[in-house]
């Protein structure tokens, strides 16, 4: 919106700075700071409004007798604020503006079961995200064939110098799974203050950059042999818009934390990192923006299914959450969890990142 408005400004006045309104680098700054204000000014506002939590059901009994009580669901909100600041600064296309709003829905299926007294139950909850998983990568895969220079969509990997072409349905397939399984684990991180919000921030900085100086811009994206992404920049707009309703969100779920994120953020904050691991074009990117997520969460998940549905057991010493067993059998306290936990992510990101740019 905002977009167009400079550009009709500039076409209609001859002043100089009205070229700021149509400049993708003030865009995202703007998304920035004004998700940070608006989340960290409006979400207590809405405390009252919250339902609350009544105590989680997969975490330590302390970490379950803390959060009870408080204002759960939160990210209803600030998803919220990052749809009206993406349909503000974000130029049109449909793809995007789909993808602003499966965001949404992902966010309001998690907090009508954060409301509902009785939890949805495991299968219907994965039912949903399957089926707006599948509806995304179909999304992703057209609106990126539209945008491609040659009309085909292709995957840009570690070693490989040459993208490859990916068939609809390969594609298709991949994405679902990814947006699945990031929606999934992002939502069994969130049981520490600050820990899920503050691993999603880094995925969420690291992919805008990428986008935005990397995919996004010619030369630099030439020099490292990566596909030029010509939406690289509106794309970081939505990431840095994130990263701001994100870091207002924290202001107020630092340890210890006065409102909780709930499955309304941690599901569409999982939904959308996914998004934009598949729209970089390289699955694999997942590794330098979400390994402790997909770690810490992921392997949970392995271990009820592999139990329930093939009666294998593994990891049987081990509890997951992972951050639950560093609490309960190494002892180590919340803030030890967070900072440790972002220590690795870090440290993993700057090898992968390293890995995938120059080894090619």
């Amino acid at each position: 919106m905002l977009y167009y408005l400079g550009q009709y400004l500039q076409d209609t006045f001859s002043w100089g700075p009205l070229r700021l309104l149509s400049s993708n680098a003030v865009f995202i700054t703007v998304a920035l700071y004004l998700g940070f204000f608006l989340a960290y000014k409006v979400i207590p506002k809405f405390y009252d409004k919250l339902p609350h939590d009544r105590g989680r059901e997969f975490t330590l009994k302390d970490n379950a007798e803390a959060a009870k009580g408080k204002p759960t669901g939160a990210g209803s909100v600030f998803i919220t604020l990052f749809v009206i600041i993406s349909v503000v600064l974000v130029p049109f296309s449909w793809a995007k503006y789909s993808i602003i709003a499966l965001t949404w829905l992902t966010m309001l299926t998690g907090f009508l079961d954060d409301r509902s007294v009785t939890s949805w139950g495991e299968y219907l909850k994965g039912a949903l995200d399957l089926i707006i998983s599948l509806a995304a990568a179909f999304i992703l895969y057209y609106g990126l064939k539209q945008v491609s220079p040659d009309g085909t969509v292709k995957f840009w990997l570690p070693f490989v110098t040459n993208e490859i072409t990916v068939h609809p349905a390969v594609y298709i397939t991949i994405c679902t799974i990814m947006l699945w399984a990031s929606i999934n684990t992002t939502n069994c991180t969130d049981g520490v203050d600050g820990l899920s919000a503050t691993l999603v921030l880094i995925a969420l900085l690291t992919l805008g950059a990428v986008f935005y100086m990397v995919l996004g811009h010619t030369d630099i994206a030439h020099y490292l042999r990566v596909p030029h992404f010509a939406e690289g920049a509106s794309w970081a707009i939505m990431l840095f818009g994130m990263a701001g309703v994100v870091m207002g969100y924290l202001w107020h779920n630092a340890f210890p934390s006065h409102c909780l994120m709930g499955d309304a953020g941690s599901r569409a904050l999982g939904f959308f990192i996914g998004v934009c691991v598949m729209a970089s074009g390289n699955p694999f990117m997942i590794l330098a923006t979400s390994s402790i997520i997909f770690v810490n969460g992921g392997m949970g998940l392995l271990k009820v299914a592999l139990l329930r549905f093939f009666k294998i057991k593994i990891f049987e010493n081990i509890r997951f959450p992972l951050h639950d067993h560093m609490r309960k059998n190494r002892g180590w306290s919340p803030t030890q969890v967070l900072i440790k936990f972002v220590i690795i992510q870090l440290l993993i990101t700057c090898a992968a990142l390293g890995l995938m740019f120059k080894i090619r």
